[in-house]
């Protein structure tokens, strides 16, 4: 059953975005050459519960982390650990905050440094305009396979691989919800959105094979052919209109989150 959100809900949703979009915020003036993953999932954890809330993801399904951190051919749920983060990596930071019973979740895919090529360059600009033509499907009345169907129509003209076995989710005061939001599909088919429901949407897209598999660990999920993969997530609320970004990141940081450099 896909859920109608009530005006409180809606509120406990926003400030739960926020937190996600501030967490990114947080994190990015850390993103460097020589950091570890588990360095950075420790400062996440740290900020989101300054901030009232709690990580999504810690313990969800059993997950030995507060947030998801995959590095280049790995898609999603990489675990952080003592990886090591280089100069042209391909970082993904998937958050998810709860605040009071109800949540945020948001992935962003970042070049570590300089980027070591044009290629890795256009795969973030191009996986981040597929987010954008899938958020721009939404509006009361859209189905699932209109969001789907233009953000595999953008994948499709750079040439990425789509992945298809993972899908965008409804959220609320559960991380994954009805309904599947696939990053493909076909206009007009699948369930179908109203006003007040609350979804992620989150292309995967591969420089090369849309195949995939997971490591013995079993969570990591990596590219089949061993090339970059970025992955974009916003959850966003239907509107009359359109869409209301949730997990917004143009939010600003208090004055004494910003580590001076």
């Amino acid at each position: 059953m896909i859920i109608e959100r009530s005006e409180n809900e809606i509120n406990k949703l926003r400030e739960a975005g926020k937190i996600v979009g501030l967490t990114h915020k947080y994190l990015q003036q850390f993103i460097k050459p020589g950091i570890t993953t588990k360095e950075l999932d420790i400062l996440a954890k740290k900020f989101i519960e300054s901030k009232g809330c709690t990580p999504s993801f810690e313990g969800l399904y059993g997950f030995p982390g507060s947030i998801c951190i995959s590095v280049n051919d790995e898609v999603v749920h990489g675990i952080p650990g003592n990886r090591v983060l280089k100069n042209g990596d391909i970082l993904k930071l998937d958050i998810g905050a709860c605040y009071e019973g109800y949540h945020g979740d948001s992935a962003w895919s970042y070049i570590v440094g300089e980027p070591k090529s044009e290629k890795d360059i256009r795969l973030l600009k191009n996986t981040e305009e597929a987010l954008m033509a899938g958020l721009a499907a939404i509006h009361d009345g859209c189905t699932t396979g209109d969001i789907g169907h233009a953000v595999e129509k953008v994948a499709h003209k750079y040439n990425l691989g789509v992945v298809r076995e993972l899908v965008g989710h409804g959220v609320g005061d559960a991380v994954h919800m009805e309904p599947d939001v696939p990053n493909y599909g076909k206009e007009g088919k699948g369930p179908r959105l109203h006003k007040n429901n609350v979804i992620a949407v989150e292309p995967m897209l591969n420089l090369g094979s849309r195949y995939i598999y997971q490591l013995n660990n079993n969570w990591t999920i990596k590219t089949d052919d061993g090339k970059n993969s970025a992955h974009f997530e916003h959850t966003v609320l239907v509107t009359d209109t359109g869409y209301e970004i949730l997990t917004r990141r143009d939010v600003e940081l208090d004055p004494e989150d910003i580590i001076e450099k």
